[in-house]
């Protein structure tokens, strides 16, 4: 590992140069991609060079052990050394994740769809539920967003909503949360007290940009239709809800959430990209073989992943047996936690992979 990264420090310390070089700032592009790469080595090599010093540290303590022979001075010395060679262990794990294959989509902003499915009404309370359970999320990060199109229901629901979360780091962290969530509570129009259980479904992908492929509109069809349902006054009135047909896969989104035909269709395509982009995932995720899968990673859509359990105050993944007793603050946004966990897993998943 230690020539490695000492391979990555000198790489970074051309990297260094090159983005100061005048002739390669003139070539905008290229001097933008080696800013980029010069910035994802970054935290790996601060790492690095202060592991170097921790070790190095080390070194300079047992050299003043043998110099010196004053029982209380050699005490002091040994408890250094041993909180330096924990400092070391700590340091040389934190350096083993970062080395580790990092998803190219990690960056990238994402669009998450979600739809009520067993449970009618209910399911799209609880799709609704979700949907602000992930604003709160993004707020809380600072991050923005944006409703692309959605299909509400008259008690405040979603057939089906669809958005944008704009944020560095977005799909590192919210990768894990595609598939089925279920919730089991009594609904309010429930007049029994019975507990109902709902499902709904989460598809998070990342959003798909120039870089990863140029959509052909020659293999796009594109129709133009009235809105109907909720939309305020102009609704039925002007032909700007949009479909898009992808001919060769045969996938259709369609937009009406906007008055303009313009902004539905824009709305549409970046949706259409971001679909296709997370076919191509889930088909080289495919390729890769089961055993070599993450419990935790985009697996199965239909698979139910996790349980809101409303009378107990519980919310359970079980991709990795976790329960937490404060489904109120989660359904508030406060995710980290669980979060935090799913990734940690996936790490210990890889790093035995590895060996």
């Amino acid at each position: 590992m230690y020539d490695k990264l000492e391979f990555i420090e000198e790489k970074y310390e051309d990297l260094s140069h090159k983005i100061s070089d005048p002739e390669v700032i003139a070539e905008q592009n290229i001097w933008k991609k080696l800013v980029k790469e010069h910035s994802d080595l970054e935290p790996l090599v601060g790492k690095f060079r202060e592991y170097k010093a921790v070790i190095k540290g080390i070194d300079d303590s047992k050299e003043m052990l043998s110099e010196d022979n004053d029982k209380e001075f050699v005490e002091m010395i040994k408890t250094e050394i041993s909180d330096l060679e924990n400092q070391k262990a700590d340091l040389e794990e934190e350096m083993r994740i970062m080395l580790l294959p990092k998803d190219p989509n990690d960056d990238k902003n994402v669009i998450v769809e979600i739809r009520g499915a067993a449970g009618g009404e209910e399911a799209a309370l609880f799709a609704g539920d979700l949907f602000r359970m992930y604003t709160r999320y993004a707020e809380r990060l600072g991050w923005k967003t944006e409703i692309l199109s959605s299909n509400p229901t008259d008690i405040g629901g979603y057939k089906e909503v669809i958005f944008e979360i704009n944020g560095k780091g977005a799909y590192s962290r919210l990768k894990y949360e595609s598939g089925a969530h279920r919730v089991q509570r009594i609904p309010t129009t429930e007049a029994g007290g019975r507990i109902h259980t709902s499902t709904s479904t989460v598809v998070v992908m990342p959003e798909a940009d120039e870089l990863d492929f140029e959509l052909d509109l020659n293999d796009v069809r594109i129709d133009v239709f009235r809105s109907s349902g909720h939309g305020g006054q102009s609704v039925n009135t002007t032909d700007s809800a949009v479909r898009v047909t992808h001919i060769p896969t045969g996938t259709v989104v369609s937009c009406q959430d906007e008055k303009s035909q313009l902004k539905n269709k824009d709305k549409a395509l970046k949706i259409l990209k971001s679909r296709l982009l997370d076919a191509e995932i889930e088909r080289k995720n495919a390729e890769i073989g089961s055993e070599r899968k993450s419990k935790v990673g985009t697996g199965d859509r239909s698979e139910r992943i996790r349980t809101y359990n409303f009378p107990q105050g519980r919310v359970s993944d079980h991709r990795i047996g976790l329960t937490l007793y404060k489904l109120d603050a989660f359904i508030d946004g406060d995710l980290d936690e669980m979060i935090d966990a799913l990734i940690t897993t996936e790490q210990a998943e890889k790093l035995t992979n590895e060996e």
